[in-house]
């Protein structure tokens, strides 16, 4: 099976322009793509694995990825999906959370001469000046079709800034560069980004003629992958410090019934024939399929043996009582008069996101501590009991070790 049929298979797919002449340069070995990170943060999520599996893939196929590190575009922040204007980083921030970017893609991509590469939009948006924009690019824009766009149309009730209104010009400007210097001729990204990335193509089109084979892909990311990469309030990071191995094992391990095999599908690097044979499974077979998925991934992200030692520990935490759990370190200064109360301490080992959650749980009848349910919301602890470490669980799946340091 070639590249471009598999990534249909796999329902990456969503929308295109020019089918046919995308599918041969794909299939050919002869695309030369991008891909754009905003750096809003100094660590990839979970949301961002289809993206990066996807260049993967299809530089395993002979296809050139180019990695747009956005540090241009994050100071104006995409306004798509939102309900309300991102925070705005300084320059400084955003360098930095770029560099991070950098080093965790370097894992999935190989970059080199030859190879991938990673360009940061900083370099050529940064340098624009305002007047020459406007009269080289923006009479190529109709503000009426702008208005139509999904990412603008659902913003305009709650009010939408000019200064946000920029993006799609920035967004298009980068498709528009990275054709003429680095022999970019396609682009791919999530169907939220539907009307930003058109108006790339079509930034090309009037820029440099309809002979300008300017293509554009995007992926199901709005109905599967928007959905990846939080949990209970929180992301799920690729960043070990931010998001433990176990804890990313156990994300994926407890996936929906019903997204386990898409999840499979789109983000793991399993043969499509062994895929398919798991399409009948059910009930028990779908948690061996979800062991399977929060392996793969982990493995991807944190290498095997951290993806063992994470698989190793959530299964023994069913037999041994939880002597395998990870730990979550408390110190001195998270006790009060050397105690510290039972919503305190799921929101310190990340159990829970906030107090208010932790209070649902410990309403729910979903809050243990060495196996006594809790009840009480004031429940409290003292700061000895910490010493050898307490098991703390939250639901069935969710447990961590306490433990004082």
């Amino acid at each position: 099976m070639q590249i471009y049929e598999e990534l249909k298979q796999r329902g990456l797919i969503a929308q295109v322009t020019n089918e046919e002449e995308i599918r041969e340069m794909v299939n050919a070995g002869k695309a030369t793509f991008y891909i754009g990170f905003d750096c809003t943060a100094d660590s990839l999520t979970a949301g961002h694995f289809m993206a990066l599996t996807l260049m993967k893939r299809l530089q395993m196929a002979g296809n050139k990825p180019i990695a747009l590190i956005g540090g241009g575009t994050t100071m104006i922040g995409d306004p798509s999906g939102r309900t309300d204007m991102r925070k705005m980083l300084t320059r400084a921030d955003i360098d930095h959370n770029a560099e991070c970017f950098k080093r965790q893609m370097e894992r999935f991509i190989e970059f080199g001469p030859g190879k991938a590469e990673m360009v940061n939009n900083a370099d050529w948006l940064l340098d624009l000046n305002y007047v020459e924009l406007l009269r080289e690019i923006g009479a190529c824009f109709s503000v009426n079709n702008m208005l139509r766009a999904e990412c603008y149309k659902q913003r305009m009730e709650r009010g939408l800034s000019f200064f946000e209104f920029n993006y799609m010009i920035m967004q298009s400007y980068d498709f528009y560069y990275l054709f003429q210097h680095k022999n970019c001729n396609m682009q791919f990204g999530g169907d939220d980004q539907w009307s930003n990335m058109l108006g790339g193509t079509e930034l090309i089109r009037k820029k440099l003629g309809k002979d300008a084979h300017a293509m554009t892909i995007t992926l199901l990311t709005d109905s599967q992958g928007k959905k990846m990469g939080k949990t209970a309030g929180n992301a799920v990071w690729l960043d070990p410090d931010k998001t433990s191995p176990y804890d990313f094992y156990q994300y994926w391990r407890n996936v929906g019934d019903a997204d386990v095999l898409k999840c499979i599908r789109m983000l793991t690097f399993l043969p499509i024939e062994q895929i398919n044979e798991m399409s009948s499974w059910e009930g028990a077979q779908l948690n061996t399929a979800k062991e399977i998925l929060a392996f793969e991934l982990t493995k991807m992200v944190h290498g095997e043996e951290e993806a063992a030692k994470a698989q190793s520990a959530a299964k023994s935490l069913f037999v041994s009582g939880g002597d395998n759990a990870p730990e979550a370190p408390l110190n001195v200064d998270d006790f009060t008069d050397g105690e510290i109360d039972v919503l305190s301490i799921l929101v310190k080992t990340g159990l829970a996101a906030s107090r208010s959650e932790a209070r649902r749980a410990v309403e729910q009848g979903g809050v243990s501590v060495d196996g006594e349910k809790i009840a009480d919301l004031k429940k409290t602890f003292p700061q000895d009991a910490f010493r050898e470490g307490l098991l703390i669980r939250k639901g069935k799946k969710s447990f961590k070790k306490a433990i004082l340091k």
